[in-house]
């Protein structure tokens, strides 16, 4: 195969039935850069609280603020250049800049599985080992596991952009969707695919599994423990610091598994689908965060009645 024949950049078709009606792209733009303003800002405020308030200085709300973290990044891997492309009217991405978003659109939603995975596992000392928590969930414990989420997102997206970079692609080059990813992606290329749409499932799939089940666990061993308490408002409690977390692991997995854990074939819903796990979910998360968050609650209400006072105390 010549090499002029190969795809340079790539076409987003996002949203192509609506394509047809008047300031459709306008209308996207104004809905999506309002969401992402809600998103940009409650996580920085919900990062800024906990870094500020030193009473929120343990692990629990040490992975939320890097959930908070991890979230901004997912959505501003994919967001920013749609809202450019909304404005331009011309949603194009060259071959190697689409395979670098790629990456880290993979690296960061690989690090969202594992850190709601690391939640979960704190959750599960917490409640059913609170004598042994704080020398079981240290500061080493929690850098470590921080540490492994890490790695694994590097081998992960490494993985996803080393077999579709290697792929051919000759035309057409019309991705469906307003982003690059691996399954929409791979379905344009003039090889055989058969093997990597394997791998590519498979990994996911082993990345996706081995989270699930760690939370399946988790959370079995957390509501054996509940069940135990003997008072329904000691039930209520253990339970309560529970939902916000559990809330948001369903809005993001469930997607998730709609996508990858099923052959790469294209559905209508599944931009609608991708919207959603990309963008809703982590625009959500801080809301689900901090209205069942009490210490959240009253930080903020502090932050907004300027009392510095009740901020720094050590």
């Amino acid at each position: 195969m010549e090499n002029a024949t190969q795809v340079t950049e790539f076409v987003f078709k996002a949203f192509a039935s609506f394509s047809g009606l008047p300031y459709v792209n306008s209308a996207l733009f104004c809905v999506f850069l309002f969401l992402y303003s809600l998103l940009f800002s409650g996580n920085v405020l919900i990062m800024f609280i906990i870094s500020a308030n030193h009473r929120l200085h343990t692990p629990m709300y040490f992975f939320l603020s890097k959930l908070s973290f991890i979230d901004l990044c997912y959505s501003s891997v994919t967001v920013p250049k749609f809202l450019v492309d909304s404005l331009s009217g011309r949603k194009v991405i060259s071959f190697n800049s689409c395979i670098a978003q790629l990456f880290f659109f993979h690296f960061f939603g690989c690090a969202e599985n594992f850190i709601f995975t690391v939640m979960a596992y704190d959750r599960f000392v917490a409640i059913c080992k609170p004598l042994q928590y704080s020398r079981i969930m240290n500061r080493q414990c929690c850098l470590l596991l921080m540490a492994a989420t890490w790695a694994m997102c590097i081998i992960h997206s490494t993985i996803q952009k080393g077999l579709t970079s290697e792929l051919t692609f000759c035309g057409p080059n019309e991705i469906h969707s307003y982003f690059c990813d691996t399954p929409p992606l791979i379905k344009l290329a003039c090889t055989d695919i058969t093997m990597i749409n394997i791998i590519t499932v498979a990994n996911s799939g082993i990345v996706s599994f081995c989270c699930f089940l760690t939370l399946v666990i988790s959370y079995i061993g957390i509501v054996r423990s509940v069940l135990k308490i003997k008072t329904i408002e000691g039930r209520r409690k253990a339970f309560s610091t529970c939902v916000s977390h559990l809330t948001a692991v369903l809005l993001f997995f469930g997607p998730c598994v709609f996508i990858y854990m099923r052959p790469s074939t294209e559905l209508q819903v599944d931009q609608v689908v991708r919207v959603f796990y990309t963008f809703i979910a982590p625009t959500i998360n801080p809301v689900i965060y901090t209205l069942r968050n009490e210490e959240i609650k009253t930080s903020v209400k502090n932050l907004l009645s300027r009392k510095p006072d009740s901020w720094f105390i050590l």
